[in-house]
């Protein structure tokens, strides 16, 4: 079987070697390997995909006579599938094949597979890590101390000092393989946990709120987890952040489009909002000029949360294991058709 690990530099073509050698010991295996630009280069829209490096004339190259491809970011638009005859199965090491024309594939007989959950562990972490960077103003700390050199005895002031996790009513929204494992360790600080999310069935962690306008009212802390969709787009506006209590602080690693950036700017800046941190935007990279580099008590990361090493592991993983269930002509796990 002829595989294309096309990695790039976080999901490196060594881990996906690695990992179906592993997987694919009983296989005969001619592996070829292209290399990706991200996350050097931004991913964006590639012909009629979405977030994926633009090398469609590199990939059609590299899939001469390939039958599996391993990948995060290579561009399976049309003209790539159309110009692949010999393609037969597509591994996509991400949590959503969002780089894959899922259509044409399926038209051609692609097999087309993801890695729900690669990441899920990582995101969850690093946003109980936004979360403690603005409640308690460690980046604003870590500036003025170790940059200025000014040992600012106004962050010990009452009126400066910030909210711990404690017996503070935090809200979720959204509780799948993030949310949950969020509300785990909220749960071990001692937070009063409440969640908000009508497509999960079952117990939750902590309170369920009946209702999206009564969970805000009640969190004193915010974090989002829902997916993207035409129903979620810009489901935090300025109406949402009214309606939670003054000196609330928002949290989000999920997806920039949950939230109404603009609307959000407008509650910072008018003292309505205490803090917010964002790993995650409507437009990325920031466009020159975003009025969120110049809003106050902002914390902002570059759509880091899920760049863990042990991410890049897991994804390797699933996908190799995904192609042995391939080359065993088993049902694959995670799969669109």
């Amino acid at each position: 079987m002829k595989v294309l690990a096309a990695g790039d530099h976080f999901v490196r073509n060594s881990l996906i070697a690695e990992a179906l050698r592993r997987a694919l010991a009983d296989t005969s295996l001619e592996l070829t390997e292209l290399t990706l630009p991200w996350p050097l280069e931004p991913f964006g829209p590639v012909a009629e995909v979405a977030e994926a490096s633009d090398s469609e004339d590199a990939l059609i190259k590299a899939l001469d006579g390939v039958e599996v491809c391993v990948t995060q970011m290579a561009p399976f638009t049309e003209r790539v599938l159309e110009a692949s005859p010999a393609l037969r199965m597509i591994a996509v090491c991400r949590g959503g094949p969002v780089n894959v024309n899922a259509e044409a594939a399926r038209a051609r007989g692609v097999r087309v597979c993801f890695a729900p959950g690669r990441n899920a562990a990582s995101t969850a972490e690093f946003t109980i890590g936004l979360m403690l960077s603005a409640l308690r103003r460690i980046p604003e700390a870590h500036h003025s101390l170790a940059l200025e050199g000014d040992w600012d005895g106004s962050y010990y002031t009452y009126e400066h000092s910030g909210l711990e996790l404690e017996d503070t009513p935090v809200g979720l929204v959204g509780y799948g393989a993030v949310g949950s494992r969020v509300a785990r360790v909220l749960t071990a600080f001692g937070a009063e946990v409440e969640v908000y999310d009508p497509y999960v069935r079952g117990d939750v962690l902590g309170m369920r709120a009946g209702s999206l306008d009564a969970l805000l009212t009640r969190s004193r802390v915010l974090t989002l987890h829902a997916r993207l969709t035409p129903e979620t787009r810009g489901l935090i506006g300025a109406r949402e952040l009214e309606l939670l209590p003054h000196g609330a602080v928002l949290v989000n690693a999920a997806r920039g489009g949950l939230l109404d950036t603009e609307a959000l700017c407008d509650a910072l800046d008018s003292g309505r909002l205490a803090a917010a941190a964002l790993d995650t935007y409507a437009e990325e990279p920031l466009p020159e000029g975003s009025r969120l580099l110049s809003t106050p008590n902002l914390v902002l990361t570059p759509h880091i949360a899920g760049a863990s090493r042990a991410v890049a592991r897991k994804a390797a993983q699933i996908a190799a294991a995904e192609v042995a269930r391939y080359a065993r002509s088993e049902p694959l796990a995670h799969t669109l058709n």
